[in-house]
């Protein structure tokens, strides 16, 4: 229903006395499409990421594609633009084939392509683009690029050689195995170890294999795998075949880094055929497929067997050797036993003749021989008796006079050491006298008035009482202390 009476939009005149001729929708965009078609006449390359994808179902269906470009600014913006595009049957089957023969690749969502289009609009499904061509090289040179860039990490952090330092068990027997539950190469890998003459223990981590979700999903199985290492000999990665679309899950970096960080070995068999991922330079050993590791665990187990049984003949047949040589060297030393016995015994055979012949004779010649030797020894003894009792004579008499001399000198040191005693006492006493005279002499030159002799006892003390005959005391004398003795009369000073 039409309004009237409305009012005017700002800046803009009023409404004139007749409405516009109003467009239909259909010729506004046929106006439209004639516009884009005369515009953009010609077909562009661009570079854009498939956001979604369908897929022909059935022969003669078309493909038809969600493009976007998503990147960041300078000022870290995101910028997004969107578009539909549809690649027709007849040109999809050209594309599709060409595009998967020089690039191992399907197109797929999340993948980077460089196509060629050309703007289409319609009036009833509105603005789309039609594929018209596809470069491979491109794909190829972005996934190479980000391949490269991912080595190089690897490379840095020393992630590609780690797991090849790391020593692989004689008998791999304790298996961890991660993959899907349902693969093929799961049953296969079980079948074929089944089927070998060798037990094995094997213990599933599930994971993904494929899709976006696969690298978080296989780490997350390592990371339950780590705590438990200690019950594994290895670890066995293995997924059934696939596009190589599918396996560009093993490309991821942070995967191909956990595994090249795992403190077990690693061995690989992800089902591919020409190229490498980058899981498998990382890994410890990589193989094509599951069936190729069982193979590669039931051979190295099969030449552990091989090794150890060779050994084990090895064995046998140098303790044979070595049993039949010391059973013929006993032999021959059992035969040089029983020659030699007889021979001895030949000999002491011949020896006791003889001596039983000697015993007959031998008697009366040492009884005369002992006669002749006590003779010569009685001789002997003589002689030796009387030249020791002639040497022991001399030597005491030349003892003799060396006592006598020494004694001679003892008595003339003796006589010497007296003398001169004798004569220092002589000097003494003639000092002493002398001195003892000078003294009287000076006590009787004093004065009698002054002269004062006092007998004091021998603490230096004033003696009192009576004297005893033997008692010791001290004469003060005017110049000094003379010590004396009271003899059997008293003393003539008096105190």
């Amino acid at each position: 229903m039409p309004l009237y009476n409305r009012r005017p939009d700002p800046g803009l005149s009023a409404p004139s006395a007749l409405p516009p001729a109003a467009l239909p929708l259909s010729e506004l965009l046929a106006r439209v499409r004639q516009t884009l078609s005369e515009r953009f006449a010609d077909s562009y390359w661009v570079v854009a990421e498939i956001a979604d994808l369908t897929l022909p179902r059935s022969y003669g269906a078309h493909c038809y594609l969600t493009l976007t470009d998503q990147h960041t600014t300078a000022r870290g913006a995101q910028l997004k633009a969107q578009a539909r595009a549809t690649i027709w049957s007849a040109r999809y089957q050209q594309l599709a084939a060409a595009f998967e023969e020089q690039t191992g690749l399907t197109l797929r969502t999340g993948l980077k392509v460089m196509l060629r289009v050309q703007v289409k609009f319609h009036e009833q499904f509105g603005l789309s683009l039609d594929v018209l061509a596809l470069d491979p090289t491109y794909t190829v040179g972005d996934l190479a690029r980000l391949r490269l860039e991912t080595l190089r990490k690897l490379q840095a952090e020393d992630l590609l050689e780690r797991q090849k330092r790391l020593p692989l068990p004689l008998g791999v027997q304790r298996v961890a195995v991660i993959s899907s539950p349902t693969a093929a190469g799961w049953q296969d890998f079980v079948q074929q170890l089944q089927e070998a003459p060798y037990d094995f223990a094997l213990t599933l981590f599930p994971a993904l294999m494929q899709g976006d979700d696969a690298p978080a999903s296989i780490r997350a199985a390592l990371d339950g795998i780590r705590p438990r290492r200690h019950e594994f000999d290895a670890v066995v990665l293995i997924r059934g075949g696939g596009s190589k679309t599918d396996l560009l899950a093993f490309d991821d970096y942070g995967l191909a880094a956990a595994i090249g960080s795992f403190p077990l070995p690693v061995l690989t068999g992800i089902g591919h055929e020409r190229d490498e991922a980058v899981v498998d330079l990382t890994a410890h050993i990589a193989l094509k497929t599951p069936t190729a590791v069982a193979a590669f665990l039931i051979e190295r187990l099969a030449r552990l067997e091989a090794a150890l049984e060779g050994y084990g003949t090895r064995i046998r047949e140098v303790a044979q050797a070595q049993v039949q040589q010391a059973a013929m060297q006993l032999s021959r030393l059992l035969r040089h036993a029983h020659l030699a016995a007889q021979n001895q015994l030949q000999d002491q055979r011949e020896l006791l003749h003889q001596r039983i012949r000697l015993a007959a004779t031998a008697p009366r010649a040492q009884l005369r021989q002992q006669n002749h030797q006590l003779t010569r020894r009685q001789h002997q003894l003589h002689r030796a008796a009387r030249t020791t009792l002639r040497h022991q004579e001399q030597t005491l008499r030349q003892r003799g006079r060396l006592l006598a001399q020494r004694f001679r000198r003892l008595h003339r040191r003796r006589r010497e050491q007296l003398l001169r005693q004798r004569f220092a006492v002589q000097l003494a006493a003639v000092k002493l006298l002398h001195r003892q005279e000078l003294q009287l002499s000076q006590l009787s030159a004093a004065p009698a008035a002054t002269t004062r002799i006092q007998l004091l006892t021998p603490k230096g003390r004033p003696v009192k009482g009576p004297l005893r005959p033997g008692q010791e005391i001290l004469l003060r004398l005017p110049d000094s202390v003379v010590p004396a003795r009271i003899g059997g009369q008293l003393p003539l000073f008096l105190p």
